[in-house]
């Protein structure tokens, strides 16, 4: 069992790390709309080097929404057990 300030500056870790993830995710989301907006809402419609900036920009922020969510569970389980 972790001494009381010890877990609490992993949890301060935890939700400072939680943060920075959104703030990625929402960056990257709003490039991908951008980019999708440009050739009116459709990824059908880009040229094949824009689809496939589409396509990785879309992977890495699927690739951060797992890393949100393993903080949330984180930080959730840490509730939870106390």
């Amino acid at each position: 069992m972790m001494p009381d300030d010890t877990k609490t500056r992993a949890q301060l870790r935890d939700v400072q790390d939680y943060r920075k993830l959104v703030l990625l995710y929402e960056a990257l989301d709003a490039e991908i709309d951008q980019l999708i907006m440009t050739y009116g809402g459709h990824s059908e419609d880009m040229p094949e080097a824009d689809f496939e900036r589409y396509r990785n920009l879309a992977h890495k922020r699927d690739e951060l929404q797992n890393d949100i969510r393993a903080t949330e569970r984180r930080l959730l389980g840490g509730d939870l057990a106390d």
